[in-house]
């Protein structure tokens, strides 16, 4: 299919902590670099996600006397897994992958900006309640498919795909464009969550027999 003026790309936080040499490197997550930059080529709209903590992050472990790393915990807001430390503000670790092409980018989401809560989805908070403005974007702009690819499919690629089926949106991921943490057999859970709420898991190369 040519992607329609109705579709979107979003491109979950290809960024350098969560590539090779990152302080939460998802396996083999530089591959899909160059995927995301040939799909960029084909759709008419794109937009990105970037993980944006401040110091101090109620997901980072350090934040936590005693606790350990990838260690659950509950907060207010519910269950939380805690993380190094990544993807704080400013630093080389939440820049994008320096060869992900972004020149077509329209628009930049940041998550997980605030220090008390934090964002796998990329739009809502963890909270399930707190909105990031995406969905809100979208359906301004007309966009009635979302395609998504990058980092990390059993977290916040998941919550995205997820919270988009719930905002009224038909959801894509692209498998050869996405990498997973698979923490406790998440991976294989992720896949059976979206095929359950109806996400249509596809390929690069299946995009040219999907009717628009």
């Amino acid at each position: 299919m040519i992607p329609s003026k109705e579709d979107l790309l979003l491109i979950v936080d290809v960024q350098n902590d969560f590539c090779a040499g990152g302080a939460l490197a998802v396996p083999k997550a530089d591959e899909i670099v160059p995927v995301i930059n040939r799909l960029t080529a084909r759709f008419p709209h794109i937009g990105l996600t970037q993980d944006w903590h401040s110091r101090g992050h109620i997901s980072f472990a350090s934040s936590h006397e005693g606790i350990e790393l990838l260690q659950v915990i509950s907060l207010p807001y519910g269950e939380q897994i805690l993380w190094p430390d990544h993807c704080v503000a400013g630093t080389r670790g939440a820049e994008f992958h320096p060869d992900l092409d972004t020149t077509r980018a329209e628009f930049v989401v940041r998550k997980g900006i605030h220090l008390e809560v934090d964002s796998y989805s990329a739009i809502y908070e963890n909270d399930h309640k707190t909105p990031t403005g995406l969905s809100g974007y979208m359906h301004n702009r007309g966009f009635k498919r979302l395609f998504l690819a990058g980092l990390a499919t059993d977290f916040c690629v998941l919550y995205s795909a997820l919270d988009a089926v719930g905002e009224g949106f038909q959801v894509c991921v692209i498998e050869d464009a996405v990498r997973g943490i698979n923490v406790a057999d998440s991976l294989a859970k992720a896949w059976e969550t979206m095929a359950r709420a109806g996400v249509r898991r596809l390929s690069e190369f299946d995009l040219t027999s999907i009717s628009a």
